[in-house]
């Protein structure tokens, strides 16, 4: 590849397509990274196909690139809404000169070469692709698996990704070797459904595998497993994360409701005792951290489904809870159902949960005024140049808050592990100042 090429890439949605972006980056390393796409010669948008809002983002993001880019430059539409929705988007999609699924990051410097006539095959999993890692020089994004074994109703993830395919435990070995190589020590480990890994291997608890693999790797110190899934995860696993040395005691599990009657509407596989269950064994580990997530206005979602929601998270304390307002996905057994929630009774009943997890979210800050805590710093804050941002060593990477450091008793550095006194919280963010080397 001519080194004086440029490229621009735009990586939407996921953290797990954060790391098939940092596989494209790797194996299109030869060209500079620039950051407006009118100076590029290769445009690369990965996209989002997960819901409504995304897919909109997903091509305007694409139509905007596409007036400002030079004539001559190639535009590339890669990831999820593009596998799901190829043949449609060719047809429709002018402005895009290629087309790539879930299964072509590894390969995408021959695709772009394809339009020279030259032909590669096809792979899937990532295996020992090397990536450049995007946005830290301390943590990464390591993928589990692909595909999912889920039947939610209201998800087309399985449809256009496929079965679950789990990576082979020494390629995960390999890459985070590799990566601790580099000075990298914060791992987080993702997949659709993560407590399903190496079920495909026939192996129940693979997590339980991952986790003694990855605390016999030199230089990790910090990790977490995010998306778990509740039908697929057992008290062993959680017993051995809470027991585990390096692994936090962070426990991201989507539950998206606690109502039985919907919850088998939803196709999830396990019930609210279940659930509360592995939530309580969650929420008494010591020092712990859970996040969950939940979609409002299912098809069918009655009043006293919602009251019951709604009182559960008032009992129950989250530090963090996402919202979605559900929408008809192709292909879903959701979008075939009848009794959909009007936008309008969505919204209000988002504008309800949204009160709750404010004061979900300033209870958990709360719970740190005072104390000494461990924060890795990150660079020049979003308040500007006279904050060091930071976050809380157990928390995962930009979707849990931000610390403002505003002193420091000795010299920082990007990337390292300090231990700060918290003396205020400003809106959603707590401030505090380092007072050692961790």
């Amino acid at each position: 590849m001519d080194k004086n090429k440029k490229l621009h890439l735009v990586s939407l949605g996921c953290t797990k397509n954060l790391i098939d972006s940092e596989v494209m980056l790797g194996r299109l390393k030869d060209y500079e990274l620039v950051d407006e796409g009118d100076s590029a010669d290769v445009i690369i948008v990965n996209t989002c196909g997960f819901i409504d809002a995304a897919k909109e983002e997903s091509i305007q993001t694409i139509l905007n690139l596409h007036k400002e880019r030079k004539n001559d430059s190639l535009l590339v539409m890669s990831g999820c809404l593009s596998e799901r929705y190829k043949e449609e988007l060719q047809k429709d999609l002018k402005e895009v000169d290629i087309f790539t699924g879930v299964g072509d990051y590894d390969r995408i410097d021959e695709l772009i070469e394809l339009k020279q006539n030259r032909f590669s095959p096809k792979s899937y999993l990532i295996k020992n692709e090397e990536r450049v890692i995007t946005g830290s020089n301390y943590h990464a994004y390591i993928k589990l698996s692909e595909g999912c074994n889920q039947q939610c109703s209201f998800c087309a993830i399985p449809q256009f990704k496929g079965k679950l395919q789990s990576r082979e435990l020494s390629s995960i070995v390999e890459e985070v070797k590799q990566l601790t190589k580099k000075g990298y020590y914060d791992f987080s480990f993702i997949s659709q459904d993560s407590s399903s890994y190496l079920r495909d291997f026939d192996v129940k608890d693979g997590l339980i595998e991952l986790i003694n693999a990855v605390e016999k790797i030199e230089g990790v110190t910090s990790a977490r497993i995010l998306y778990l899934y509740p039908s697929t995860l057992s008290d062993e696993v959680l017993e051995k994360i809470i027991s585990s040395s390096v692994f936090h005691n962070y426990f991201d599990m989507p539950i998206q409701h606690i109502s039985d009657r919907l919850l088998k509407i939803m196709r999830r596989g396990s019930g609210s005792e279940v659930i509360k269950h592995q939530l309580e064994i969650m929420r008494s580990a010591p020092d712990s951290f859970v996040r969950t997530s939940i979609i409002v206005g299912h098809p069918t979602e009655s009043d006293e489904d919602f009251e019951e929601l709604v009182e559960f998270l008032n009992d129950f304390h989250f530090d963090r809870i996402n919202v979605f307002a559900y929408s008809d996905e192709d292909g879903t057994k959701a979008k075939t159902l009848k009794d959909k929630i009007p936008l309008e009774v969505i919204e209000k009943r988002i504008e309800i949960l949204n009160k709750i997890i404010q004061k979900q979210t300033q209870k958990s800050l709360e719970n740190d005024m005072g104390k000494e805590i461990e924060i890795i710093t990150q660079g020049e804050s979003s308040e500007g140049e006279f904050f060091i941002a930071s976050k809380k060593s157990i928390w995962a990477e930009d979707i849990d808050g931000e610390i403002l450091i505003n002193e420091s008793e000795v010299e920082t550095k990007v990337g390292k592990r300090y231990t700060a006194l918290i003396e205020q919280i400003a809106g959603d963010k707590l401030v505090g100042k380092i007072t050692r080397e961790a």
